[in-house]
């Protein structure tokens, strides 16, 4: 049974193999690239958009994990949520995300207010469909500050910490991030799939 990673991105694929503690591949390693059209309304649901579209292509031999995260701003209504990958537009970079988000807080004259990260993971085999989710409460500032990380990171400070997330150590984000608790939580669900597909041989 193979585990496969819905996404072509380095990190995230070095990411799962430590949570896991076992290979994972990346999709496109298994199969061509294709385009996904994420039209869900949720993070979960986008999620799974992914981990289904790569699954049917690998076939039931396959355990397919995908994820989807953001950043909500209750003040901006919860955006950018889940176009927090594209909120300053469809081809927009981290920078010119976070720039936007800036520019928002700005315009209503806030330089500090509640935000909060959410992750999904979601995990499609033949034995059925999962998802599971993590939270990083904080709050979100209108500079800057911090060059770890990535996205939203150097505008957002974690709840009891006075650093952002792109000036706290990487350590320190790996214990306390959404993903790692959303890791948590898929982890077990990826070690019980292995083990029912070992059972099944």
């Amino acid at each position: 049974m193979q585990l496969i990673l819905a996404s072509s991105n380095k990190g995230k694929v070095r990411e799962f193999m430590q949570m896991c503690e076992k290979e994972i591949v990346p999709y496109d390693t298994v199969v061509p690239p294709f385009e996904i059209v994420e039209d869900g309304t949720t993070f979960a649901q986008n999620a799974l958009i992914k981990a289904r579209a790569v699954y049917e292509r690998t076939g039931e031999e396959s355990i397919v994990v995908a994820d989807d995260s953001g950043i909500s701003v209750p003040v901006l209504g919860g955006r950018p949520g889940i176009y927090s990958a594209r909120f300053a537009g469809e081809s927009a970079t981290d920078k010119e995300n976070l720039a936007q988000l800036v520019e928002e807080l700005k315009a209503l004259g806030i330089s500090k207010t509640a935000a909060y990260y959410t992750a999904s993971i979601a995990i499609v085999s033949r034995f059925g469909e999962y998802a599971v989710h993590g939270w990083m409460y904080g709050d979100v500032i209108d500079t800057p500050r911090g060059e770890n990380g990535f996205g939203y990171d150097p505008i957002f400070i974690p709840e009891g910490y006075s650093q952002t997330i792109g000036e706290l150590d990487e350590e320190i984000k790996s214990m306390i991030s959404h993903r790692a608790k959303a890791f948590a939580l898929a982890k077990p669900i990826v070690q019980m799939l292995t083990n029912k597909a070992r059972s099944d041989q």
